[in-house]
């Protein structure tokens, strides 16, 4: 069984803050982490390998020093790392995106894909199902539960306030919630062998017999970002001390008619 796993490279959002003027991110000194629930794919393919055996092969698109975190995945056991990496890809939105990573799967063959939901740097929640439709193999969203049954998975996936149980026929591909699996830590021994290993790096020349370039990177997007700002601090509102009940409401319905709320 041969399980790849497709991962972003994204930084903290914890520590992003936007420049007001060009209203983009301020990457400096941001540190730059594997995307949560793509972290909980990995899991989630390393344990299915335990389980029924195969190989796991990891796969994200970005620049160079996204090879940092496709060595983590490799440190936390996957068997092979590729990184799609060129100037052609640059500015490519979620429909190009897919149509680069769509293409390299190709080449690398799969039984089955899991990408994480969404990452946290876009909240898109598009890549993973593009990705589907562009290799033609059906595709189960927000996994939360996910096994192996001969030549189908079985998930679980959620779904408001219930969830559903979805047999589905490999090949395919799933998304996954960071509540699929819970990622290992990575051991002495797994960061000096996947430093030992090579991380294979496809450009755009690998992928041109497959690739029309007219459909990826800025040129071949056909959305962009308008803009993009910060959340905005609220002001402390008015505090109505020193009133009875019936005087805070009739102070309170007074002040939402004068706004015309009511």
């Amino acid at each position: 069984m041969k399980i790849v796993v497709c991962i972003k490279q994204v930084p903290d959002t914890a520590e992003v803050k936007l420049d007001p003027k060009t209203n983009t991110l301020i990457r400096e000194g941001v540190p730059s982490i594997i995307n949560h629930d793509d972290k909980s794919g990995i899991e989630a393919a390393l344990a299915l390998r335990e389980q029924v055996g195969g190989t796991v092969t990891v796969v994200c698109m970005g620049p160079p020093q996204a090879d940092v975190a496709l060595r983590e995945a490799l440190a936390m056991g996957c068997d092979e790392a590729y990184l799609l990496s060129a100037r052609e890809f640059g500015g490519s939105d979620t429909y190009a995106t897919a149509t680069i990573i769509a293409t390299a799967l190709r080449k690398i063959g799969f039984d089955l894909v899991i990408t994480g939901r969404q990452a946290i740097d876009g909240d898109t929640a598009q890549v993973g199902p593009q990705i589907a439709e562009q290799l033609g193999v059906p595709q189960v969203s927000y996994a939360e539960d996910l096994k192996v049954e001969g030549d189908s998975v079985i998930v679980k996936r959620q779904f408001e306030d219930q969830y559903h149980i979805l047999k589905v026929k490999m090949p395919c591909l799933v998304t996954a919630l960071s509540e699929l699996a819970k990622p290992r830590y990575m051991t002495v021994g797994g960061i000096v062998d996947a430093y030992n290993k090579d991380v294979i790096v496809w450009g755009f020349d690998d992928l041109k017999n497959d690739l029309n370039p007219d459909f990826i990177g800025l040129k071949g997007s056909p959305t962009n970002v308008f803009q993009s700002f910060g959340k905005q601090a609220k002001g402390a509102g008015t505090k109505l001390t020193g009133l009875s009940a019936d005087e805070a409401v009739a102070a309170i319905m007074a002040k939402l008619e004068e706004i015309h709320i009511i």
